[in-house]
């Protein structure tokens, strides 16, 4: 069985961005979307697995060309929780299911290599989750015998009301890597992040 694959979170309606997909927005000369993917598939063994919803088409050829399948959530207006699912139940089988998003383009493969191990060094059996100041992050590692349980309620499925209703299954990762706390969701997140590269905002 392979170890490690992943879902990406690329759904949303982007609304605080107001008329940007800011998955689509360029990162260091790509689309936010294809570089956080391509940060995925270099740190898990299956095709990435990718939620789509609002602009799904744009989404789908951001990411041409690149490993990835798709499953397309025709409830993403209703929240991420249903993206959640989605993807949960179409990504492929594996010891364990990292559960990401698609707007943290300051993520590195690196980060998610030492979420793995971090998880693998405390108990295998429960979901990771990382923590730095108080603030938790993304994304989360989810192992095989667990995934099935963020399906249990069909009207609040995904990983919030499980982790907060379940805490038992649960344990912390101390980890202050800035990439697992910084989402892009407004024009001065961005603005801000493409500074940092010397990019012009479009």
């Amino acid at each position: 069985m392979r170890s490690v694959t992943a879902i990406l979170l690329a759904a949303g309606l982007s609304r605080r961005m107001g008329a940007w997909n800011k998955l689509l927005l360029p990162v260091d000369g790509e689309p936010m979307v294809r570089r956080v993917a391509r940060t995925y598939l270099a740190a898990i063994d299956t095709p990435l697995t990718v939620v789509t919803g609002h602009d799904a088409e744009k989404v789908r050829a951001a990411l041409s060309g690149l490993a990835t399948s798709f499953t397309h959530n025709p409830d993403f207006a209703s929240g991420q929780p249903t993206s959640v699912a989605a993807g949960v139940r179409e990504a492929p089988n594996a010891d364990l299911l990292l559960i990401g998003l698609a707007d943290q383009p300051k993520l590195t493969p690196h980060d998610l290599t030492a979420l793995i191990a971090a998880h693998r060094q405390g108990d295998a059996a429960k979901i990771t989750i990382p923590i730095h100041d108080g603030a938790r992050g993304n994304p989360i590692v989810v192992p095989r015998m667990l995934r099935p349980r963020l399906l249990d309620h069909p009207d609040r499925p995904g990983c919030m009301h499980f982790t907060r209703q379940q805490p038992e299954q649960v344990q912390i990762a101390f980890l202050p890597a800035p990439g697992f706390y910084a989402d892009i969701d407004t024009p001065d997140d961005y603005a801000a992040h493409v500074q940092t590269l010397g990019e012009p905002i479009p």
